[in-house]
């Protein structure tokens, strides 16, 4: 069957419901303005009330029944952890942070996108927007201008800066899994190789980022999107894999003592654990201790902090070593449990983890049953694997993890293409694409 070329200005400006959404990803390159909300987080904003108003126009329906209780589910543990904050201004806060990142955005990107073309288009940001903050995160590496680790400032952190040494790592481990998502799909062959290719590269600069929680959670997902692949894709990847590690550690020297001993430090909970880990399961003990005192509601929103010392024991430290990366030696305070699940858990009891987390699942389950569905004729396999991978990496982080600083904004647009995979009504893709282009091109744009 040939297709009906489709002229370069029409196919421009289909792009253009999407491009506000790659310019949420985009800012994230940009160095952090302060503790404030960022670029990103701004744009954001105005991308959720650029969606308000064009639904108001054109007087439709924003969501689906079942896509309004899946992403609203978070709603009714945040209403009642807000009511127990210590003030009216962190209650709302608080609540702004996470309607933002799990409920807002992620229905934002429900809204903009059309079809898989679309959504290729904002995989491709993730890639982009880990290229470069990964080839920033190298340069630290390479001439010791990241921030400090184990006293040397080795630590690539990209242009978030040391104040957020897990910005770098989520923004290259998300752009992995969508890379990998391209290259396991059915697309183009060219377009399979530049992203098995990113994928490679990006090892790099993730190794380099010394971050436990990203390794885990992109070893573990990237392993799930093998599996669903099939063996014989599995195996070519995993020998591309192996030979990157030996260029790796052979040809550059990254397998330097210092990754290898963070390496050893994920199996250390009992036998001479360091510090950063000794203050983790502390941090950890506190929050299940304050989730005991207040099981139903918890300690309310942005209350974490007050109420850690009064259930942390004397190997809790009294913060992280902040050092490098454009930053004088300070410590920051430790103001969360460095989990997800435990923080909900404390700050919003069993209320609010039931419905943040529940919402989680159903994205999860609804997402799952997608990929099953087009896994047999592979229209948008690619990215019914990056749908899956990006909430199932968060899933995983989110265990040794939380939202903070301006790499959160990544996130709720990561949820939103997840959402969008799960929730969007079944012909979307292709109803929209007949009614924006004549003549039926809709093969040609989305294959």
């Amino acid at each position: 069957m040939s297709h009906v070329p489709v002229p370069l200005p029409r196919r421009a400006a289909g792009l253009v419901p999407v491009l506000p959404l790659v310019a949420v990803v985009a800012l994230l390159a940009l160095p952090p303005t302060g503790d404030g909300a960022g670029p990103a987080d701004v744009v954001s904003a105005l991308v959720v009330g650029y969606c308000v108003i064009r639904l108001l126009r054109e007087r439709r329906r924003p969501l689906s029944p079942r896509a309004a209780v899946v992403l609203g589910l978070p709603v009714v543990g945040l209403a009642v952890a807000a009511m127990g904050a210590a003030s009216p201004a962190a209650g709302l806060g608080g609540m702004a942070r996470y309607l933002q990142v799990f409920v807002l955005v992620p229905a934002a990107v429900l809204v903009l996108l059309r079809g898989r073309a679309d959504f290729r288009v904002l995989a491709w940001a993730f890639v982009g927007l880990a290229l470069w903050q990964g080839a920033v995160g190298v340069h630290q590496y390479v001439t010791g201008t990241g921030a400090s680790y184990q006293g040397e400032t080795v630590r690539a952190v990209g242009t978030f800066g040391a104040q957020d040494v897990m910005g770098m790592a989520t923004a290259v481990a998300l752009g992995v899994v969508c890379a990998a998502g391209l290259a396991l799909g059915r697309t183009p062959r060219w377009q399979r190789a530049l992203a098995a290719g990113c994928a490679v590269v990006l090892l790099l600069p993730l190794a380099v980022s010394f971050s436990r929680g990203a390794w885990i959670a992109t070893a573990l997902t990237c392993t799930v999107q093998l599996a669903f692949a099939g063996m014989r894709r599995a195996v070519k990847v995993g020998a591309v894999v192996v030979a990157a590690g030996v260029i790796l550690v052979g040809g550059f020297g990254v397998g330097t003592a210092m990754l290898q001993e963070r390496i050893d430090s994920i199996t250390q909970v009992a036998d001479a654990p360091d510090q950063s880990v000794v203050d983790r399961y502390t941090l950890w003990a506190s929050a299940t201790g304050m989730w005991r005192d207040h099981p139903l509601t918890g300690v309310g929103l942005k209350n974490f902090p007050e109420y850690r010392d009064g259930h942390a024991t004397l190997a809790l430290s009294s913060g992280s070593d902040i050092e490098g990366a454009g930053e004088t030696f300070h410590k920051q305070a430790l103001l969360s449990p460095h989990s997800m699940y435990l923080l909900v858990l404390s700050e919003q009891g069993l209320i609010g983890f039931c419905a943040l987390v529940g919402s989680w699942l159903a994205l999860l389950v609804c997402a799952g049953r997608g990929l099953l569905r087009v896994r047999r004729d592979g229209r948008g396999y690619d990215c019914a694997l990056i749908a899956c991978g990006l909430l199932l990496w968060q899933l995983t982080d989110f265990v040794y993890g939380d939202i903070g600083g301006p790499s959160t904004a990544l996130t709720g647009v990561a949820l939103g293409l997840t959402a969008w995979w799960g929730l969007a009504p079944d012909d979307r893709a292709d109803a929209v694409r007949r009614d924006a282009v004549p003549g039926r091109v809709e093969e040609a744009v989305t294959r």
